[in-house]
């Protein structure tokens, strides 16, 4: 089976899938602050619900953003940790396409990048685009998907929260691994930044910033 995990938003998901990608179980929440005390308890609550252990795990997959700097450390470290100690493949796939790929009928994929902006990728984008605050409803439609969080700080209406995120997750690593078995190198695998957090000024990292 598949074990993913999404936590790039405030909005954490989690799902257990059959090796071909087909969901066995998910279950999603919403945390602005206890990433690291919940992610691992609420996935050994879902294996256990579903009869299932994590050493029958065939891979992991892993949301790598972007999104919030916190939640991308924090899923990625599980990630690594459970794939390094079982000696399982992981995967990992950007987080807004996932999210577009959990809701065909989205607008667009929604994440924070800041205090007044957001990363935003619309079906059919090569990659996600920083846009201001005040721009955003003229972008995102009318069927976005925004984390909770955002939505309210930003005054999105008929924003849906990407909760099906992982379970997205778990079918498009499905689809890597029958390309590339052995999934991605956990030596350099790391989460998108497309910009360095707050208070963090470094002109050498500019267009890349390293997650640890």
């Amino acid at each position: 089976m598949i074990v993913a995990i999404e936590s790039a938003s405030t909005d954490l998901s989690i799902a257990v899938a059959q090796p071909d990608g087909t969901l066995i179980a998910d279950a999603a929440w919403s945390s602005e602050q206890r990433q690291s005390a919940e992610l691992l308890p609420r996935l050994l609550e879902l294996l256990q619900q579903t009869g299932n252990h994590l050493d029958r795990a065939s891979a992991i997959a892993v949301g790598l953003g972007p999104g919030s700097f916190t939640g991308l450390r924090v899923a990625m470290s599980l990630a690594k940790g459970l794939a390094l100690s079982l000696g399982r493949p992981l995967v990992g796939v950007p987080s807004l396409q996932a999210w577009l790929a959990s809701e065909p009928d989205a607008t667009a994929a929604v994440a924070r990048a800041g205090a007044a902006e957001a990363y935003v990728l619309r079906p059919g984008d090569a990659a996600p685009h920083i846009a201001e605050r005040d721009r955003l409803p003229d972008i995102v439609g009318d069927r976005p998907l925004v984390p909770t969080e955002l939505a309210r700080a930003f005054g999105l209406s008929n924003a849906t929260p990407p909760r099906g995120g992982a379970a997205a997750l778990a079918r498009l690593a499905a689809e890597r691994l029958r390309l590339a078995p052995g999934g991605d190198d956990l030596r350099t695998i790391e989460p998108i930044y497309l910009r360095a957090p707050r208070g963090v000024q470094d002109a050498a990292s500019e267009g890349r910033v390293t997650w640890l």
